[in-house]
């Protein structure tokens, strides 16, 4: 086929492929039985690379808060190092092609995911979506990925 078309095609399927997958994980991040800690192996992994679940809660809270337009703020597995690490994406861009971490938690920062509850008060919404992170579903993203 032609190149070019092939070419100038690129920036579209990131976005939209790139949304896809992203909201494809956001959705089954949250549940309204969410909330609290995570248990067994994921929380183990935090404490050892975080310090504690308080500071990684803190740390990806302000990653997401940070992310200047739209974008992601993410808890990934980097399987070289076999750590977890945040990192933020702006866009739509998705994380394991923009940064090679495994994708186990994502916070959509878009506006549209908080502005008619929370108007453009971001850290407001940051502060309650942690009350519906479905742990479970993080917890086997992260026992998947280690295999």
């Amino acid at each position: 086929g032609d190149v070019t078309a092939q070419v100038s095609l690129q920036p579209a399927l990131k976005f939209n492929g790139g949304g896809h997958i992203n909201h494809t994980i956001f959705w089954t991040n949250l549940s309204p039985n969410g909330g609290g800690e995570p248990k067994g192996e994921l929380l183990e992994a935090i404490k050892r690379d975080f310090g504690s679940f308080a500071n990684f809660k803190e740390k990806l809270t302000a990653v997401s808060v940070g992310v200047q337009g739209s974008g992601w703020g993410w808890l990934g597995y980097n399987k070289e190092q076999g750590r977890l690490q945040i990192a933020a994406c702006a866009n739509q861009d998705p994380l394991q092609g923009t940064t090679g971490l495994i994708p186990l938690l994502g916070i959509d920062v878009w506006e549209h995911a908080y502005y008619l509850q929370y108007k453009n008060v971001r850290p407001d919404y940051l502060k309650a979506i942690w009350n519906v992170i479905n742990w479970e579903n993080v917890s086997s993203r992260y026992a998947t990925c280690k295999k």
